[in-house]
C-alpha cells in the first residue's frame, strides 16, 4: 500500500462495507446507488465483549474479529471489501502549502522528505495521507494540502481485526471525516436544509462523544471528549448493585426497577446536556463569528435512549432531533427495515464509511 492508501484510502469501484468498530459493538452498513438514490443493502450490529475495545484501542483482536464475523453472517452480505476508521484523537492533521505545479507523486515524495517538520513521530511509525483542498489564500501559486498522520499501531489494529475476520480493508478513514461524510444524508432534517444555519451533530457512543459543528453545511468545528453511555451503565451498576454485564443488559432491554427514570436516568441526561453545552462553549470561545447553535442532531448509541431528544432540547433550549440518515433512502428487505429504524441513529459513522464506495466517482 502506498502512502495514499494507508490512511484515508481511495473510493472502491466495487462493493464496500462500512465497518465501525466502537467500544461496545461492531456496526456494519452497505450502501448501493441506483440513479441518484442510495439504497441500504445490508446492515448489522454485534455487541462486543467487555474490554475487547477500550477507549478506541483494540485489546483483543480475536474477539473483535469473531464479532465482525457474526455481524457479516447476520447481514448476509458477500462483500469482503471494508472501510474502517481510527479515532480522531489518534490522528494529527495539518494544512500545509505546496506548489500547485507539483503532481500527486511529487507531493508524496516531498511530504516524505519533510515529514519531520509536521509529524512529531518517526515516519516509519506512522501512516500518512494527504488531500489537496484547493488554491491557497496565502499564496496564489500554492495549494492548501490537508496532511493526516496516525500512529501505525492504530491502523494496524483495525486492519488486523478485519483480516482475521476474512475481510479486505481497502480504506482506513478518520471517524470525524466519516461523520462529516454522513452529514450529507441529514440535510433533510436541518432548518432550511442547513443553508445559513449552524447545526451541531452530537455522536455519543459508549465512551466517547464527538461533536461536529456545521455552518452552511460545512464543518467549522470538531471536538471529542471522554463521555458516553458507559457512564449510564456504571450508574445503573452502582445504584442497583448489579454487575457491569447485567447493568448493560438491563439498559438495553429496559428491564429496570420502577423509579429508574427519576433516580438514575435523569441524572445521566443532566450530565449529558452539561457535556454537550461544554463543547458548545469551547466552540463559541474558539470562533469569532459564531455564537448560536440553531439545531442539535443526536447520533450514536445514546440517541436511542427514550425521550433523550426532548430532554436535551428542554435543558439546552435548542431544537433537537434524532439522526435519520436513511429517511430518504430505499431499504432492501435483507437490511430488515424495522430493525434498521431502531439502530439508525447509531449508524452514522458506518454510513459515512459505506459512502466511501462512491466518493471517488463523485
Amino acid at each position: 500500500m502506498s502512502i495514499l492508501d494507508k490512511l484515508m484510502g481511495k473510493g472502491a469501484s466495487r462493493g464496500l462495507v462500512g465497518l465501525d468498530i466502537s467500544s461496545s459493538a461492531v456496526k456494519l452498513l452497505e450502501l448501493a446507488r441506483r440513479g441518484d438514490r442510495y439504497v441500504v443493502e445490508s446492515y448489522a450490529v454485534e455487541p462486543l465483549p467487555v474490554d475487547a475495545v477500550t477507549d478506541k484501542q483494540i485489546n483483543q483482536p480475536e474477539l473483535v474479529a469473531e464479532a465482525v464475523k457474526k455481524a457479516f453472517q447476520r447481514a448476509g452480505t458477500s462483500t469482503k471489501n471494508v472501510a474502517v476508521a481510527v479515532a480522531g484523537s489518534s490522528v494529527i492533521t495539518k494544512i500545509v502549502q505546496m506548489s500547485s505545479s507539483l503532481s500527486e507523486v511529487d507531493m508524496e515524495e516531498q511530504i516524505k522528505v519533510e515529514a519531520d517538520q509536521y509529524i512529531p513521530y518517526p515516519i516509519e511509525e506512522v501512516n500518512m495521507d494527504f488531500q489537496v483542498l484547493g488554491v491557497s489564500d496565502k499564496d496564489a501559486g500554492a495549494v492548501d494540502v490537508l496532511l493526516a498522520a496516525c500512529r501505525r499501531e492504530q491502523v494496524d489494529q483495525r486492519v488486523a481485526a478485519a483480516e482475521l475476520a476474512g475481510l479486505k480493508p481497502v480504506v482506513v478513514d478518520i471517524e470525524a471525516y466519516a461523520l462529516e461524510s454522513a452529514c450529507q444524508f441529514l440535510s433533510h432534517q436541518m432548518p432550511n436544509e442547513g443553508a445559513g444555519k449552524t447545526v451541531a451533530i452530537v455522536d455519543m457512543g459508549a465512551s466517547t462523544t464527538s461533536v461536529l459543528v456545521l455552518h452552511d453545511n460545512k464543518t467549522v468545528y470538531t471536538r471529542e471528549q471522554a463521555f458516553g453511555g458507559k457512564q449510564l451503565t456504571e450508574d445503573i451498576m452502582r445504584h442497583y448493585g448489579m454487575s457491569y454485564e447485567d447493568a448493560g443488559k438491563a439498559k438495553r432491554t429496559g428491564d429496570l426497577p420502577e423509579g429508574y427514570e427519576s433516580e438514575v436516568l435523569a441524572h445521566f441526561l443532566s450530565d449529558m446536556a452539561q457535556q454537550i453545552d461544554r463543547s458548545f462553549q469551547f466552540f463559541f470561545a474558539a470562533s469569532a463569528t459564531h455564537s448560536v447553535i440553531d439545531q442539535i442532531i443526536l447520533a450514536g448509541g445514546c440517541a436511542h435512549i427514550p425521550g433523550v431528544d426532548q430532554a436535551i432540547q428542554d435543558r439546552l433550549q435548542i431544537p433537537t432531533v434524532l439522526a435519520r440518515p436513511f429517511a430518504r433512502m430505499s431499504v432492501s428487505s435483507r437490511a430488515r427495515p424495522a430493525l434498521l429504524a431502531k439502530d439508525e441513529a447509531a449508524l452514522l459513522i458506518a454510513c459515512g464509511l459505506a459512502w466511501r464506495a462512491f466518493d471517488e466517482a463523485d
